[in-house]
């Protein structure tokens, strides 16, 4: 009988990243998920009660002691997935020529520079034909933005995917999967009520377009429809 896969889940308190947990915990995997310190009795915890397949660790992205904190804690372990899921926004209607220093640092900082180097730390923990995946967005798409809106949260993903180009063209041997991923617009605290899908529409089909590109290598922007998205 084959050991069962594990995956890494960076950001699973709620919304997208909980939804993750729930649906590789339901594939039959072995599901390490984070929240940040003080987050409380989230979610994920209440999931964790039905699930022995379930850990739970700690960190915020934002700060690099934690992540190298949770390396440490990590210790030899492997995955057959790293998922790094964060995101935040600031108000979609405000432009660049509006939005405050402060602002603007926190969403490139939260959506672009925690996640990367999350990736860049712990790429090594993921076995040599595991998979490697931020949760980006269709508004991240450069040659697709048509309409304008969102600019700071537009701006902050397009900066996650080319980074992420960056990276996989340095590790132009790595035998691993990597994959930037945009889950459609999902009815999530961050996503608001108007939008078009919720999670049990959403995940289930961002994990199948992952495992339906199992092993292909390189670097791959598809959404939750398995579709490929212009850069």
């Amino acid at each position: 009988m084959s050991e069962k896969p594990t995956v890494l889940i960076i950001g699973a308190s709620r919304g997208l990243g909980l939804g993750l947990s729930r649906e590789y915990l339901h594939r039959g995997w072995n599901v390490l998920a984070t929240v940040r310190r003080g987050s409380g009795q989230t979610a994920l915890h209440e999931l964790q009660k039905a699930s022995d397949a379930l850990e739970i660790e700690y960190v915020d992205i934002t700060k690099p002691d934690e992540v190298e904190d949770l390396c440490v804690r990590c210790g030899d372990r492997s995955f057959d997935l790293l998922f790094v899921n964060a995101g935040v926004t600031n108000d979609p209607q405000e432009t660049i020529g509006e939005v405050s220093t402060e602002e603007f640092v926190r969403v490139m900082v939260t959506n672009a520079l925690s996640p990367m180097r999350v990736v860049e730390r712990m790429v090594e923990y993921v076995r040599p034909d595991g998979m490697v995946a931020v949760m980006s967005s269709e508004l991240g798409s450069i040659a697709d933005n048509t309409t304008g809106g969102w600019e700071v949260y537009r701006g902050s993903k397009a900066a996650l995917n080319t980074l992420m180009r960056s990276l996989v063209a340095r590790r132009a041997g790595d035998t691993r999967t990597f994959y930037v991923v945009a889950p459609g617009w999902v009815r999530t605290e961050m996503g608001g009520p108007e939008a078009l899908l919720d999670i049990d529409t959403s995940i289930p089909g961002v994990v199948e377009a992952l495992e339906r590109r199992r092993g292909t290598h390189g670097l791959v922007f598809a959404n939750y429809r398995n579709e490929i998205l212009p850069w």
